[in-house]
C-alpha cells in the first residue's frame, strides 16, 4: 500500500462512521431526544476513559515540553486563525456582523478531537494521541474565550464555567498521575477498564456528529454560499495549513508535537462551533455553510496535506 492510500485508509472510516451517523438519525434508530443522554455519557464517561488509556503510562507526556507547549500552539493556532479570517471577512460578500463573526470563527477554527485522534492513533502511536489530547486543552479555552467573545453571546466569566468539565479535570489529574509514575502501580483491571469503555468514545462521538448534521442539513442552501464557501475551503484548506506546517518546521517543538501540528493543518472546520454559533448569537446557515463545503474538500486534501506535510517535516 502506498503512502497516501495508507492516509486515506485512515481517514475513510471517519468519514464512513459519521455517515453512518446521519443515516441512523434519517431512520429513527437514534432520536434527538436521546442525544443528550448518550452526550452526558460521552462527556462524562467514555471521553475521560479514553483520556486516561492515552495518558497513563505515556512517555512523551513525562516531559515538561509536552505538557507546556501543546495547549500553547493550540490557543495560539486557533487565535491566529480566526484573526486572519476576521481581517478577511469583507471578502465574503456577507452582510451582517453575525454572518462575518460566524465567518471568521469557523474558519479559524479546526476539527481537533474526533477527526485528528483516530489519524494520530492510526498513522502514529499513543503517544502522539496523548500529546493531541494535551494541545485540545489549548484549543478549548480558545473556542470558550475568543470564540465566544467573537459571537458575542456571551461573558468571559460565565466562559470559564463551560471549560472546567469532566474531561478538562481528568486529563490533570491523568497528566499528574503520569507524571507522579503512579500509572504502573495502577491495578490492570483498571487499566483495561478505561481501554475497553475508551474505545467507544470517538466512534460514539463521531455518530453523534452525523446525526447533528442530519438535524441542521435543512438549513443548508449551496446555492446562497458559493463565495463563502469557496473563500473558506481556500483559507482553512489551502493558506492556514501553510502556515502551521512552518510552525512545525522551525518551532522548538518534540516529534509528537510535530505530529499533531501536521494533523491539525490538514483538518476542515470543527463541526461544534456550529452549535455554538446557533445558541450564542451567530448565523448558523453560514456555520453549516463553512463546516460542510471544508468537510467534503477536506476527503481529498487531508490525504495530500499530510503526505506532503511528512516529507516536509521529515517524519
Amino acid at each position: 500500500m502506498s503512502e497516501f492510500e495508507t492516509v486515506l485508509a485512515a481517514v475513510l472510516p471517519v468519514f464512513t462512521i459519521a455517515g453512518l451517523g446521519y443515516l441512523i438519525r434519517r431512520v429513527g434508530w437514534l432520536t434527538a431526544e436521546a442525544d443528550a443522554s448518550l452526550l452526558r455519557v460521552l462527556i462524562n464517561l467514555l471521553v475521560p476513559c479514553f483520556f486516561l488509556d492515552s495518558i497513563l503510562g505515556n512517555a512523551a507526556l513525562r516531559q515538561p515540553a509536552n505538557i507546556l507547549l501543546p495547549p500553547l500552539v493550540g490557543f495560539g493556532t486557533v487565535a491566529v486563525g480566526t484573526l486572519i479570517c476576521f481581517w478577511l471577512r469583507k471578502l465574503t460578500g456577507l452582510q451582517t456582523p453575525a454572518e462575518r463573526r460566524t465567518f471568521a470563527f469557523l474558519t479559524g477554527t479546526y476539527n481537533y478531537g474526533y477527526v485528528p485522534i483516530p489519524l494520530a492513533l492510526s498513522l502514529f502511536n499513543r503517544e502522539t494521541a496523548g500529546v493531541l489530547i494535551v494541545h485540545n486543552l489549548g484549543v478549548d479555552i480558545a473556542l470558550w474565550t475568543i470564540g465566544l467573545t467573537l459571537l458575542g453571546g456571551l461573558k468571559l466569566k460565565d466562559a470559564w464555567r463551560k471549560i472546567i468539565n469532566p474531561p478538562l479535570i481528568t486529563i490533570l489529574v491523568g497528566l499528574a498521575l503520569n507524571l507522579g509514575g503512579v500509572a504502573p502501580h495502577m491495578p490492570d483491571f483498571m487499566m483495561t477498564t478505561f481501554k475497553s469503555i475508551g474505545a467507544c468514545a470517538i466512534p460514539v462521538g463521531i455518530l453523534l456528529i452525523g446525526a447533528t448534521v442530519a438535524d441542521l442539513l435543512p438549513e443548508f442552501h449551496a446555492g446562497k454560499g458559493a463565495r463563502v464557501m469557496s473563500l473558506s475551503c481556500i483559507l482553512r484548506l489551502g493558506i492556514l495549513p501553510v502556515l502551521f506546517l512552518l510552525l512545525a518546521k522551525f518551532g522548538p517543538f518534540s516529534i509528537e508535537l510535530k505530529r499533531v501540528i501536521l494533523l491539525q493543518a490538514a483538518m476542515p472546520t470543527a463541526v461544534f462551533p456550529i452549535i455554538m454559533a446557533r445558541h450564542y448569537g451567530g448565523d448558523t446557515s453560514t456555520a453549516l455553510r463553512i463546516a460542510i463545503s471544508t468537510s467534503v474538500v477536506s476527503l481529498v486534501t487531508i490525504p495530500l496535506w499530510i503526505r506532503f506535510g511528512m516529507k516536509f517535516l521529515g517524519l
